[in-house]
This record gives C-alpha cells, sequence and structure tokens, in this order.
C-alpha cells in the first residue's frame, strides 16, 4: 500500500515520476485520505475532489518559491502528502500533527493559517504584489471553489486584479457545482454556461470584470491539468483558469451525495455508516423543527443561510417544502444579514442561522444595517461552544465578547430546550430588538422556562440562598449546577443560583439586591473574559464592597485543544473553582 506515496518526501520527488507513477499516486493519495477520514473525520469531498489538481500543481511548479494559496484551505489534504507531510495520513500515531487545514507552523509550503471562506485571492494578490515591490519573479497561485467566489471577499479581490494588478497571479477555479449545500446565484449560472459552452460562452462574468480566462474540462485528469498549468505558467498578467472536477471523486456514495460527504465523522469505508453514534435529540434538530413548524404557521417567516443548512438542521426535503420562505444567499453572511434587516424592515420575520465562527465577517452589517436601524431580525448561531469546534480558525468562543458591544443587540443563551424554543418564539415575534441567540451546545436538558422576554437583561433566580452567587451562563450552566451542589454538600450552605439568559447586559437590580446577603459574585461563562459577561458584572460591582471572581477563557487563539484539560488549565474546573470559594468566603 502507499507504492509511490512513500517515496514522495517534497514536491521534487513528484517532478521525477511518469505519467502512470502520478495516476498511482493519486489513487495512494485517495487511499490515505480513507486511512484517516475513516478515524478521525474531516473534509471529505473538498479533498477526493482535489487530488489530480494538486499532483498537477506541484509537478508544474516549484513551491515554496511559487505560492499557492488554498481558499478556507479545507482541500489541501493532497497537498500536506506531497509536502512531506504523509505520514499524518498514513500513520494512525502522527493524526495530531497535522491540522486540518494549511498551518506555516508544519511546513514553509503552507503560507497563512486559514480556514474561512473567500480569502484567497485577496491574499495572493497581497503576495502578488509584494513580489513586484521586490523585483521577485515567482508564480502566486489561488486555488478557489466549493461556492467560495460568491463571498464579499473574492468578489472584492477579483474586481481589483481584474483592472489593478498587472502581473502574474493565477485564480485556479475548481468548480464541482457545490457548495456545501446546492449552489445559488447568478455567479453559478455563469459557471454553468461556461461549463457547457467549454470556456466558449460571450458571457463571460470573469472576463467582464477584466481578466484572462481559460478553461479545462477535465480537472481531474492529471496530464490535462499538467498541460494547462504549463501553459499559464510565468504569465505576465493575472488569469483565471477554470476547472471542471467532481466533488468526492473516487468514492461513490461522496459523488451521489456531496452535500453529506462535504465533511464527515469517522465513518465505515463499506458502508459508508458514521462510527459515531448521535443523541436521539438535539438542539439542531430541535432548530430544524421550530423552523419548519413556524413557517407553516406564519407567512411572514422566513429562514436564511448563507450555505448552512445543516447547521439548522435543513435537510434537502424540508428545504424544498420551505420553499419561498427559505433562503440560501450561498457563501455570503453580509448579504444574508443586511437582506434580513430589510426583511424586517418591510414587516417579515426572519431568521438568520450560520456558525458562530463565521458571523464574525458581519460585525459591520450587524452594528450599521440591523442594529443603528434597530430592526428586529434573529440570529441563531451554531457551534458556538468552547467545546465543540476547536480549530484555531473556527473558534465560537469570541462571539458574545464581539457582539455585546454593539447597541440594541441582545444576545440570548439559554441553557434548555425550553428556553432556546421560548426565546425563539419570542424572538421572531416580537417587534422591538434584533436578537442573536447561542444555541446551546450541551446535551439537551429541560426545565420550565418563561415565553416572555422582553424585559430585558432581567435574570432568572433558578435557586435563592447566600453567601455565594453563581452567575451561569448559557452552556456553563450546568456546571453551575455542580458547583451550587458541591458548595451546599461541603461547605454547609445553600448558594444562590442565577441563570442570567441575557449576556449582552446585566440586571443591575437584582445585583443590587445580592449585596444585602452575599459575599462573593462568581461568573461562569463559555466564551472569552476580556469583554464578556463576567467583566460587566465586574464593572457593575467595581465600586461596591463585593468579592466578584469571573471564570472563562483568556483572550487566545487556542488550537485543536482537549476541552477538559483547558478547563484545568485555566482553574475552571468544579473541585478548582470550590477550592477558590474556600479562600474567599468566611
Amino acid at each position: 500500500m502507499y507504492e509511490i506515496l512513500k517515496t514522495i518526501n517534497s514536491p521534487a520527488d513528484v517532478k521525477k515520476l511518469n505519467f502512470e507513477q502520478l495516476k498511482t499516486l493519486a489513487a495512494d493519495i485517495r487511499e490515505a485520505l480513507f486511512n484517516r477520514l475513516t478515524k478521525i473525520g474531516g473534509h471529505f469531498g473538498p479533498n477526493f475532489g482535489i487530488v489530480e489538481t494538486e499532483i498537477a500543481m506541484h509537478y508544474v511548479f516549484n513551491s515554496p518559491r511559487d505560492k499557492f494559496v488554498f481558499d478556507v484551505s479545507h482541500q489541501s489534504y493532497p497537498h500536506k502528502m506531497l509536502t512531506g507531510r504523509k505520514n499524518g495520513y498514513i500513520d494512525d500515531k502522527h493524526f495530531k500533527e497535522d491540522s486540518g487545514y494549511t498551518n506555516p507552523g508544519e511546513s514553509e509550503h503552507d503560507l497563512f493559517n486559514v480556514g474561512h471562506t473567500s480569502t484567497s485571492i485577496s491574499l495572493a494578490s497581497g503576495l502578488a504584489k509584494a513580489r513586484d515591490l521586490k523585483g521577485g519573479k515567482e508564480n502566486v497561485i489561488a486555488l478557489i471553489g466549493d461556492g467560495s467566489l460568491s463571498g464579499g471577499e473574492a468578489l472584492e479581490a477579483l474586481d481589483f486584479v481584474g483592472s489593478e494588478l498587472k502581473s502574474n497571479l493565477i485564480i485556479i477555479v475548481n468548480d464541482n457545482q457545490q457548495s456545501i449545500p446546492e449552489v445559488h446565484g447568478g455567479l453559478y449560472q455563469n459557471l454553468t454556461e461556461l461549463r457547457k459552452t467549454k470556456g466558449k460562452a460571450t458571457n463571460n462574468f470573469f472576463k467582464t470584470l477584466g481578466l484572462d480566462y481559460i478553461y479545462e474540462e477535465n480537472g481531474n485528469d492529471i496530464q490535462a491539468m499538467i498541460k494547462v498549468l504549463q501553459k499559464v505558467k510565468n504569465i505576465d498578467h493575472p488569469i483565471v483558469v477554470h476547472i471542471n472536477t467532481q466533488k468526492g471523486k473516487g468514492y461513490k456514495p461522496a459523488e451521489e451525495n456531496r452535500e453529506a460527504w462535504h465533511w464527515c465523522m469517522p465513518f465505515n469505508k463499506e458502508t459508508g455508516i458514521a462510527k459515531v453514534r448521535f443523541p436521539a435529540e438535539s438542539y439542531t434538530a430541535l432548530t430544524a423543527g421550530y423552523i419548519m413548524n413556524k413557517a407553516a404557521q406564519d407567512k411572514d417567516f422566513v429562514a436564511i443561510t448563507p450555505s448552512m443548512p445543516a447547521l439548522g438542521g435543513l435537510t434537502p426535503d424540508m428545504r424544498g417544502k420551505l420553499g419561498k420562505q427559505y433562503i440560501d444567499v450561498c457563501i455570503a453572511e453580509e448579504h444574508a444579514i443586511a437582506m434580513a434587516s430589510g426583511i424586517a424592515k418591510a414587516g417579515g420575520k426572519p431568521l438568520v442561522f450560520t456558525g458562530s465562527t463565521f458571523i464574525q465577517r458581519t460585525y459591520d452589517q450587524i452594528s450599521q444595517d440591523v442594529c443603528i436601524n434597530n430592526n428586529p431580525i434573529t440570529v441563531v448561531l451554531n457551534f458556538a461552544s468552547f467545546d465543540s469546534l476547536t480549530d484555531v480558525t473556527h473558534l465560537g468562543i469570541f462571539t458574545m465578547a464581539a457582539f455585546s458591544t454593539i447597541p440594541n443587540l441582545v444576545i440570548l443563551a439559554p441553557p434548555s430546550k425550553e428556553e432556546y424554543l421560548n426565546m425563539l418564539d419570542w424572538s421572531v415575534d416580537q417587534q422591538e430588538h434584533p436578537v442573536m441567540i447561542m444555541m446551546p451546545g450541551n446535551q439537551v436538558t429541560s426545565r420550565p422556562a418563561e415565553t416572555d422576554y422582553s424585559k430585558i437583561n432581567t435574570f432568572k433566580v433558578e435557586q435563592t440562598g447566600e453567601k455565594v452567587a453563581i452567575l451561569a451562563l448559557g452552556d456553563f450552566y450546568q456546571r453551575g449546577e455542580e458547583l451550587s451542589g458541591k458548595v451546599k454538600s461541603e461547605l454547609g450552605f445553600t448558594p444562590t443560583l442565577i441563570n442570567p439568559r441575557f449576556a449582552s447586559g446585566v440586571d443591575e437590580q437584582l445585583l443590587t439586591d445580592l449585596q444585602q446577603n452575599h459575599q462573593l459574585v462568581i461568573t461562569l461563562e463559555d466564551g472569552i473574559l476580556e469583554g464578556g459577561f463576567g467583566q460587566k458584572v465586574a464593572t457593575f460591582y467595581s465600586d461596591k464592597d463585593m468579592k466578584v471572581k469571573t471564570y472563562g477563557l483568556k483572550k487566545e487563539f487556542y488550537d485543536r485543544y482537549n476541552p477538559q484539560e483547558l478547563l484545568k488549565q485555566l482553574g475552571m474546573t468544579t473541585e478548582q473553582i470550590l477550592l477558590d470559594v474556600k479562600s474567599l468566603v468566611k
């Protein structure tokens, strides 16, 4: 196994192979992908579909002198194997050495640590500009695909390089006719027209922007890709190399169901069935149920996503049933938010859902287009928990601190099923505030919950006690319950346990009342401390006679951490906090 791949230690080794050996290398790479992905999961379809292209890139160009920039970089696994990191795929003991994205800390062949979409052309144009300033001659190549072209940054970059950059820049557009789900929008309709005419259509988006253009029908053919890349190597102006590929190539289930196999959990290769059992009930499934029920009951309701239907639990069948009450703007988060503001202004009831890490790029739209106008949109964010996605490019731990700085925005952090669904009901129907709801990342739990959240920043006292008040926000509420039980059993008194619910402000009246019979206020939050919820509480008590101890994460770019080990490092386990309580309370 891995007959040729085992001989590849650098791109120089790729250049020594004949065409038959290159085909064997492609087969080896796919087997190595199977070895890794069946055991630890990761991005499946993007990598299986780009194997031949990346082999050709390393055959023709001279990395790291020639610069490769991968959009999102979730399709860079073959590139990693060709640049000395094959052990991260063929040897189970080395899996952890290799991240799921490009990483300059791993190799000189990786230029950026990046995991968000639509960035490659901008980054590559910067490399090209710096090269020109320094008088360099190297090629700069950006590889972009999987729906990334519709992102605002990609469009801005194309607009710039087409008219302003007068030197070498090669943009490989990997057209696999798919984003994460299906593609939407006029840009992708033009790609379809170009494919059907084999690049000869007079209506050519890229040429309209001033870019040179070449089409390659056989993007999964190594010889064809070598030929087209040799043709554009050392070109003296920007050019788009539009290639037609098959997402998930080499595995029939992935070829037939491209959406489901964009990313995978560990699975059985023979059956395609995931090895991980999912809980019977999840917050994602609850979200889908809410969306379907609300749409059926209210014709003014519409669900909007930037190419992330799975994060709201919406299957293709569900999306079909929603009809005009479902909008996928493809990868264009900024447009999703601003469009929702327009819908709300005109009397509609928009709910935007995506991942917490991806909403970061919409700060301006939420501030300017939504909150200054105080338009009542609802934003639901999946993967907001510190123990959901742990890769440095996909952290959800900054969201509450970042967005709680925006006036008029109400941020809700429900810790249970009933609160989550009731908050959704209230938020979508109310007309007073823009609302952001952090979808819980814990196992689904139940408790009685209010249906009206119009009294903004009103915390809920779940247990009345003395001496110590525990304010446990959102996903950390269960940790607060555990701490409360330990205080009662080991210290002999009952602490007050509070479910804050609101992450964007504080309940000043309740915090004032706590001063009567409490010595210590503890805050627990599922995010960074700096600018976060606990800091708001500490600021309130800054000129008062109250001890405040805040628990949360540091403002750091954590990368592939073990959540429980991180809590211990930060002194946030229940046992560690209990020791603090013992030292701070008389």
